[in-house]
């Protein structure tokens, strides 16, 4: 089947951000694309939680899902929306950073809320705290659909291949990374990590990115390391996107996973063992 990766540079504006995935999404309908896939928060980029509040929705009330719902029954393909930044009902005020599996139809199959959060500091200069404005996710989610199984993750889930492991073991045949990585850790570690879950499960990794400049009006600018990437069954590099915003289509034939796996049935081979003490 045709697979397309939408690599964007969305700002914090919301509504001129759903212009742009929409275009995009047209065209990869147009060059046959059947599964489209975007990255992690699609609809908007801030550093800004009041400015966030201000212009982010409840999931039953957002524009972006709404729209790109629509566009995927109009357009008859199925659509993972990397992930979409909401507001939630928590006391606290945190939000959801929620992936989507949108059917031909336009509705939701599956939901994912990133379970890791990204607390870091990358340099002396550069530190995030995802869990100040996100509340993680606690449930894997594995969604089935009529061409494979698709286990959901986003960005910081990478670093942690229980995760993986524990899609593959369920049935996933392809992992989802959408992502929006900092420049920093993605040069050093990116393709490694994405290639090792590929090798280690022996499914297709697909990881739509966000990339470049991300423009604001209302906090300072954040860069993204680009580089969206389709990894085989087998630790190849099928696709990488490079650090240029736009739409790329490739061929997947999920036979390759039974090929991988059979090649090397390290799955099968899990051991249980004691210690360390």
């Amino acid at each position: 089947m045709k697979v397309a990766i939408l690599q964007l540079n969305v700002s914090d504006d919301p509504t001129a951000n759903l212009a742009v995935t929409r275009a995009m999404l047209a065209e990869a309908a147009a060059q046959g694309a059947e599964l489209v896939c975007t990255p992690e928060v699609s609809n908007c980029i801030s550093t800004n939680r009041d400015y966030q509040r201000s212009v982010l929705h409840h999931e039953a009330h957002d524009p972006t899902l709404a729209a790109l719902r629509a566009d995927a029954a109009a357009l008859g393909i199925w659509l993972l929306i990397g992930s979409l930044g909401l507001k939630t009902d928590d006391a606290d005020g945190r939000f959801a950073n929620r992936s989507f599996l949108i059917d031909p139809e336009g509705e939701i199959v599956a939901r994912y809320d990133k379970i890791h959060m990204f607390d870091v500091q990358v340099t002396p200069t550069e530190t995030w705290k995802e869990s100040a404005a996100y509340r993680p996710g606690s449930q894997a989610v594995l969604a089935r659909t009529p061409f494979a199984a698709i286990g959901m993750t986003i960005c910081y889930d990478i670093r942690f291949p229980a995760l993986f492991q524990a899609l593959a073991e369920a049935g996933a045949q392809i992992l989802t990374v959408p992502a929006a990585f900092s420049p920093v850790t993605g040069a050093a570690h990116w393709h490694s990590l994405l290639r090792a879950r590929a090798i280690e499960t022996g499914c297709f990794v697909i990881a739509p990115a966000q990339t470049d400049t991300h423009e604001s009006t209302a906090h300072k600018t954040r860069d993204t390391y680009g580089h969206s990437l389709v990894v085989s069954p087998w630790g190849e590099v099928i696709l990488d996107a490079g650090t240029d915003a736009g739409v790329f289509v490739f061929e997947l034939d999920i036979t390759q996973t039974e090929a991988a796996r059979t090649k090397v049935p390290s799955m099968s081979h899990k051991r249980a063992f004691d210690g360390p003490t």
